[in-house]
């Protein structure tokens, strides 16, 4: 574990901890880098933020500015672009008909509830379109043949997990602000957030761990970063309440591409277990990546990580609170 004093130079919300928090952060954590490197091989590297500043990290290989594989967290990042635009003035509605955006899709479809699904909808996977994704990992389709499948349920009855989604989602803030999705990250959470530029490698974003704890901070703080409202207020609780029950590969309700777990805790989650796990009574996010494999994200040495073992030193560093 790196000394809070290492993290002064980081932008807010971090601020520099004090000698007595330094001391009890260290004691909280003790013991914490042998027990991943031992018995969590699956995980490669961890960021704990608690009440606005660094209390522990790990890196498997050493290197916390290393770019690492994010996968489906990606989704709830681009979420966040769709809450920059709501905040530009970009964006009037999530309840916008999808085709009063793009209008060229209308005729591609011919089911009239197609003409029915919400930016809302796509966000949410409840569209309606037929999927067969319960293991999130099918390879997305382009965009105009994603907007001709087959709808197989009304629009907002019932989620489907849809790798497919994204695309229709990144396709229009493409439109309605003019600028490629990378040009828009760099703009909108680079910037604001001071995050290193992420690479983009077959749909999946490569972020730092400390940037994608970064975004559980921003939701943190109702959308807020230092002086600028980067989201717009209520955006996030909009974007973390259930909007249905979900289902897999997660098996959590699930909100606008962040799954919503028991009680006030909210996730972002990728194959193999990579993970932002948000829980704001305790001020507290939690990012964690890992292997990517099947056998890693069969494991869930992630969560088990994340909601076991980290929550409890964070009670316990707290005296028992947040339960």
């Amino acid at each position: 574990m790196l000394a809070a004093t290492a993290f002064a130079q980081e932008l807010p919300p971090w601020r520099t901890a004090t000698p007595a928090e330094q001391r009890l952060d260290a004691a909280a954590f003790e013991g914490f880098d042998e027990g991943i490197t031992t018995a969590l091989g699956d995980v490669q590297s961890v960021v704990v933020i608690l009440q606005g500043r660094k209390v522990y990290e790990y890196y498997r290989d050493g290197h916390p500015d290393t770019l690492r594989d994010a996968q489906s967290v990606t989704k709830s990042a681009l979420a966040l672009l769709v809450g920059t635009a709501l905040q530009r003035g970009q964006l009037d509605s999530l309840d916008q008909p999808v085709v009063h955006l793009i209008p060229e899709w209308r005729s591609l479809n011919p089911d009239p509830r197609s003409q029915a699904i919400t930016l809302s909808h796509l966000l949410a996977m409840t569209s309606g379109f037929e999927t067969n994704d319960s293991a999130g990992t099918a390879e997305p389709l382009a965009p105009a043949v994603a907007w001709a499948r087959p709808i197989r349920a009304e629009p907002g009855e019932r989620f489907a997990y849809d790798n497919s989604g994204p695309a229709l989602v990144q396709s229009i803030l493409e439109r309605i602000t003019g600028h490629r999705i990378a040009d828009l990250v760099h703009a909108q959470l680079v910037v604001p957030l001071a995050l290193r530029e992420p690479r983009y490698v077959h749909h999946s974003a490569w972020m730092r761990t400390v940037d994608m704890a970064k975004l559980g901070c921003l939701l943190l703080q109702d959308g807020r970063w230092a002086n600028q409202q980067v989201l717009p207020p209520g955006f996030v609780a909009e974007m973390v309440r259930p909007h249905s029950t979900g289902g897999p590969p997660v098996g959590l309700p699930y909100g606008l591409y962040w799954w919503a777990a028991t009680g006030p805790t909210y996730i972002a989650s990728g194959y193999g277990g990579q993970v932002i796990w948000v829980h704001p009574p305790l001020n507290l996010v939690v990012a964690v990546t890992s292997t990517v494999s099947q056998d890693s994200w069969q494991r869930g040495q992630a969560m088990l990580l994340a909601r076991g073992r980290i929550f409890q030193a964070v009670q316990k560093r707290l005296g028992g609170k947040g339960r």
